[in-house]
């Protein structure tokens, strides 16, 4: 899997995706043909099924396997998943989406702003980013995000790291993102043998990103 080491240009904090979450009782998404479907802002996101879940599991048996976190308010829909029996303040890994109904960014400002915004709580020696294939014009490649070593400032988080997924995504009504992350001990980002994750799991959510994801307007 080829990957380049960039040291993050850290700037102005991003006010979109800004607002804190809220705990869900019950599921925000439905479902439909094998994958989640969030309707927010006056766009529909679909997107893969949690990876930790049967391909084939209906809303009971995922309800059984996550728990979520969502909020809209404010021009923003941000929803987490963590697998039950984890949380905000411990998770080995979670998944979630973001949509914003910001119209006047295109989709590279938008992938710079969200990565400089994760990149001010890792160490920028210990930061690799990575993609399987070139942009295009018409659309974004999926990203990877490592980093190695959370800054020393991040207490709650000393002595990880994490690994990063995301999709970047534009319809008429605004903005998407898809993401997944995993966490575990700090390691070397430039060594994949030493990740919380295969390398094959990552590149395989990397292309369900690609392939299985959609941000289109409501009907």
């Amino acid at each position: 899997m080829p990957w380049t080491n960039k040291t993050a240009v850290l700037t102005a904090g991003l006010t979109l995706f800004a607002a804190p979450v809220l705990a869900q009782s019950a599921l925000p998404f439905t479902q439909d043909a094998g994958h989640l479907v969030l309707d927010a802002l006056g766009q529909r996101l679909t997107m893969p099924l949690p990876d930790w879940v049967a391909a084939d599991a209906d809303l009971a048996a995922i309800s059984e396997r996550v728990s979520t976190r969502f909020l809209e308010d404010g021009g923003q829909a941000q929803l987490t998943i963590y697998k039950r029996g984890e949380g905000e303040a411990f998770w080995s890994t979670l998944y979630g989406a973001r949509i914003s109904d910001q119209t006047d960014m295109d989709l590279d400002e938008f992938r710079s702003r969200v990565v400089n915004v994760y990149a001010q709580s890792c160490d920028p020696d210990r930061v690799a980013l990575f993609q399987l294939e070139p942009d295009t014009e018409d659309a974004l490649p999926p990203l990877g995000y490592v980093c190695g070593a959370y800054l020393d400032a991040f207490t709650d988080f000393a002595g990880q790291g994490e690994v990063m997924v995301m999709g970047f995504y534009k319809s008429a009504a605004g903005l998407g993102l898809v993401f997944q992350e995993w966490r575990g001990a700090a390691f070397d980002a430039s060594t994949p043998a030493s990740w919380p994750v295969p390398a094959e799991t990552v590149e395989a959510r990397m292309a369900q990103f690609k392939s299985d994801v959609s941000l289109t307007l409501l009907d």
